[in-house]
């Protein structure tokens, strides 16, 4: 990865959500699905959706600060899933599917700090802001079928139901901030 790239780790809620609206950020290189801050070595879906691995599912995101800045990337996080929810994500839940910032670097553990107390302080939501800021840490890439899951299946009910809202509610919000290749 060339020094100018920065990574950073999300989750809230299920991962084909987020993914689904991070391919579509300019200066976002790359989104893997997955699981992180878990305390079991290489992790499979069945037992991170058993809530006993203490997995959240998460992308990570690789991105080019020069033309997408990490506080607009938590920007969007913040529009597309609600930070208020203990482990819950609509009718996804369980711990796997809590909100949280798994920063890679000090800089973003303080930029994510300062943006939650933003929030808090902004009278934007009225319940607290539940997001967890850890370091990344026992990261395990989630199988195949889950990467670029929305893509490879629109049509879905879920994808239709969750993932396309999610991706049109980015699309309307941040037009400026919408890949176009």
């Amino acid at each position: 990865m060339p020094d100018s790239l920065q990574t950073i780790t999300l989750g809230g809620g299920c991962f084909w959500c987020l993914e689904a609206v991070f391919v579509c950020v300019k200066g976002v290189v790359d989104v893997e699905s997955g699981y992180c801050n878990g305390h079991v070595l290489q992790p499979s879906y069945n037992q991170v959706c058993g809530g006993a691995t203490g997995h959240n599912e998460v992308v990570k995101l690789v991105f080019d600060p020069k033309q997408i800045s990490a506080h607009e990337i938590l920007e969007i996080f913040f529009v597309i899933h609600d930070p208020t929810t203990l482990n819950r994500q609509g009718h996804d839940s369980g711990t796997q599917y809590r909100s949280g910032i798994y920063f890679s670097t000090p800089a973003q553990e303080h930029l994510a700090r300062e943006f939650i107390d933003e929030m808090a302080s902004s009278a934007v939501y009225r319940s607290p802001i539940v997001t967890e800021v850890l370091p990344f840490a026992n990261y395990w890439p989630a199988e195949d079928y889950h990467q670029d899951y929305f893509a490879k299946n629109p049509q879905q009910g879920y994808c239709m139901a969750v993932a396309a809202p999610k991706v049109a509610k980015f699309r309307r919000t941040f037009a400026k901030l919408v890949r176009r290749d």
